[in-house]
C-alpha cells in the first residue's frame, strides 16, 4: 500500500533523509520509531504529500506522491504532530471545512462521525483556541479521520494526553487498524507501538536501521539481558567470549549480549561465578531502541 525507494531530503549541505527504502502491504500497522531529528517526520511528511522529496519516489495506493498527489490525498489521512487547525473557527466547523476540502459526498454524516470517533461531541461547538493541547490533537486526528481514508499516517497521535486519554486514542487506533487500513504510526511512547503495531521500522540519523516484525526484533534467546553483582572488565570479556556472541552492550551492572542463536543456557553458565542476579530472554522494544540509536541499554 505504501512504497517507498531511495528517499532524500536535503536542506542545503544537511541530509534529513538518506535513500531511506521501505514498503507497508494493506492492513498492516507499522511503528515508525526514531531519536527527535532523525527523520521521522521529514519521511511521513513526504508520504503525506506535504513536502517534496530531494530524490526517490514515494507510491501510496499506486498513486505517486509527486505525480498525482490528488490520489494519494483521497486515500490518506494524515495527523502531523502540530495539528494544522485554524484556532479561531469551532470543532465542528474545522472539521467539516476539512471534509469539505476532501470531497465527502455527505459532509454532515462525516463530520458528526469523525466527531464521536475521537470523543469531540461534547467540545464541538468551541473554538479551537480554547481548548487545551490534548484536544487539539484530537481535532488533528478527526480531520484525518473525516473522509474514513484507507491509510492513516500519524505522528505523535497521542501527544499531549493524559493517561486516559491515551488508552481511548490507543482503543480507536487499534480499531481503526483492523481490516484493510494501512496505518503507519510514529510516537515516543514504546507501549503504543508494543501494543498495536505488527512491525517496526527504527531511522537514526536518517538512515533505516532495522525493520521488522516485533516478535522476530525480539527474539527469545537471541538477546539475553542480565544483571551481575560483580560487574567489570573480567564479566565483560567473559560475556563477549561465549561462541555466537555478536555484541555485548553494558550500562553499570547489567548487559545484553546479542546474537544470532538461543544464548541463554550459554549466558547463565558464564554469568554465574559473578554473582548472577537476573536473567531475561527477550530483549524489550525499549532495548532494541537504544541499542540501534545509541548504542546503550537500559
Amino acid at each position: 500500500m505504501i512504497e517507498v525507494q531511495g528517499l532524500t531530503k536535503r536542506y542545503g549541505e544537511t541530509v534529513a533523509i538518506d535513500d531511506v527504502s521501505f514498503q507497508v502491504a494493506r492492513g498492516e500497522v507499522v511503528g515508525f520509531l526514531g531519536p527527535n531529528g532523525a527523520g521521522k517526520s521529514t519521511t511521513m511528511r513526504i508520504i503525506a504529500g506535504s513536502l517534496g522529496a530531494s530524490a526517490g519516489t514515494a507510491r501510496v495506493g499506486g498513486f505517486d506522491v509527486a505525480d498525482d498527489p490528488r490520489g494519494v490525498q483521497a486515500i490518506l489521512g494524515y495527523a502531523p504532530e502540530v495539528p494544522p487547525v485554524y484556532t479561531n473557527m469551532s470543532v465542528r466547523d474545522y472539521v467539516t471545512f476539512a471534509a469539505t476540502l476532501k470531497g465527502v459526498d455527505d459532509v454532515s454524516a462525516a463530520t458528526k462521525k469523525a466527531l464521536g470517533r475521537v470523543g469531540l461531541d461534547k467540545v464541538a461547538h468551541r473554538l479551537i483556541e480554547h481548548l487545551s493541547k490534548g484536544y487539539r490533537q484530537r481535532v488533528g486526528l478527526a480531520q484525518a479521520l473525516v473522509h474514513d481514508p484507507k491509510v492513516l499516517v500519524l505522528d505523535e497521535p497521542t501527544s499531549g494526553l493524559d493517561p486516559a486519554q491515551r488508552v481511548e486514542i490507543r482503543n480507536l487506533l487499534a480499531e481503526l487498524a483492523g481490516g484493510d487500513r494501512t496505518v503507519v504510526l510514529s510516537t515516543h511512547v514504546l507501549g503504543e507501538i508494543e501494543a498495536i503495531c505488527s512491525r517496526v521500522i527504527i531511522i537514526n540519523k536518517g538512515r533505516i536501521v532495522a525493520q521488522d516484525e516485533l516478535s522476530r526484533l525480539s527474539a527469545v534467546g537471541r538477546a539475553v539481558k542480565i544483571e551481575l553483582a560483580r560487574p567489570g572488565a573480567e564479566a565483560l570479556a567473559a560475556l563477549q567470549a561465549i561462541p555466537g556472541v555478536s555484541n555485548v552492550t553494558q550500562i553499570d551492572e547489567r548487559y545484553v549480549v546479542h546474537g544470532d542463536s538461543d544464548l541463554r543456557e550459554a549466558v547463565s553458565r558464564v554469568a554465574v561465578p559473578f554473582g548472577l542476579l537476573e536473567m531475561a530472554g527477550r530483549e524489550r522494544l525499549e532495548d532494541i531502541y537504544l541499542r540501534l540509536t545509541t548504542g546503550g541499554a537500559s
